[in-house]
């Protein structure tokens, strides 16, 4: 993937997405001692960023692809955002989705028409079931982050945080994105460096599925331990992806990790300074910013809150802390 994929998934998608605002808040300024633009993609199509690379990839669907349908596996926001994208350009779907995903994800996805698998995250290889349906049925796989122009869509987002940034006046000193296989931030620093390259790029990540920082410190993938658990339910796969991982190895200043508890107050944090609903993984950059895991003193920072799919309950949760 280069740039040029990226500003060609934008020309191709641009008409189906929301270009999200750019947000800023003077008291969460205040209280960070920085200028921080925060990129609403919780109000994204779907509800987070994972509307534009299915867009992208679905739209090059040959017609009789089409005809056949997709197969898409993932813990949410990816199943919510191809059974949208599946039910607007009128592409049977089927979604293979972790039984412990929050009901609201489970719930939209099949509310968009498309068939949902259930699994045992811990013990089912949701790869191998979508392989077997894709086998029976002709479908084509639409992977959640390892396809190029699955990252190529994702990359729009650094595209329009340095040009709503330029437009404010404003040099990015940092962005920050969450990763958990990685397609977002690899799209996001392929942009971001490609029009700012002074800006550096970070990941953000939940404790114990912080996979990607103890591989940028390696320098090869490593995989987290298994029976870690999080409230972050769509940042925890195993292991960074083949694709996304040498992109982000070549272009990620590092990866910041944060807590449950640290998620929280940024969810809470983020409906109080921005009035924004944010889910757990989407709230991880600006959890970094609260706890100190970046030093942004006098500095101009852009954060993505990716994703604002989650349960009342959790959402509540988040409020009384």
């Amino acid at each position: 993937m280069s740039f040029s994929d990226v500003q060609q998934a934008y020309e191709r998608i641009r008409s189906h997405i929301v270009r999200t605002p750019l947000l800023e808040s003077a008291t969460l300024n205040a209280l960070l001692g920085a200028r921080v633009l925060v990129k609403a993609e919780s109000l994204q199509n779907a509800g987070a960023f994972k509307f534009r690379g299915a867009v992208n990839r679905l739209l090059q669907l040959s017609a009789a692809q089409r005809q056949a349908g997709v197969v898409a596996f993932s813990s949410g926001n990816h199943a919510l955002a191809t059974s949208a994208v599946a039910r607007k350009l009128g592409i049977p779907a089927s979604i293979i989705m972790p039984s412990d995903a929050p009901k609201a994800k489970i719930d939209g996805s099949r509310a968009n028409g498309a068939t949902v698998v259930l699994y045992d995250r811990q013990k089912d290889d949701r790869e191998a079931i979508g392989a077997e349906i894709a086998g029976r049925t002709g479908a084509v796989i639409v992977p959640p982050y390892d396809d190029p122009d699955i990252m190529a869509g994702q990359g729009t987002v650094g595209l329009e945080i340095v040009e709503q940034a330029q437009a404010l006046g404003a040099k990015l000193d940092a962005v920050i994105a969450a990763s958990s296989g990685g397609g977002l931030v690899a799209g996001v620093a392929t942009a971001v460096k490609a029009l700012s390259a002074d800006t550096a790029v970070y990941a953000g990540e939940p404790a114990g599925f912080d996979e990607l920082a103890r591989s940028l410190a390696s320098g090869q993938p490593e995989s987290n331990a298994p029976g870690a658990v999080s409230i972050c339910d769509a940042l925890q796969v195993v292991k960074p992806g083949k694709l996304t991982f040498p992109i982000n190895l070549h272009y990620l200043s590092g990866s910041l990790v944060v807590t449950d508890d640290d998620v929280r107050r940024a969810m809470k944090a983020a409906y109080q300074h921005l009035r924004l609903v944010v889910e757990p993984g989407g709230a991880v950059p600006l959890a970094a910013l609260l706890a100190g895991k970046l030093d942004i003193a006098g500095k101009t920072v852009a954060i993505v809150l990716s994703g604002g799919n989650v349960d009342t309950s959790v959402f509540i949760e988040a409020l009384n802390v």
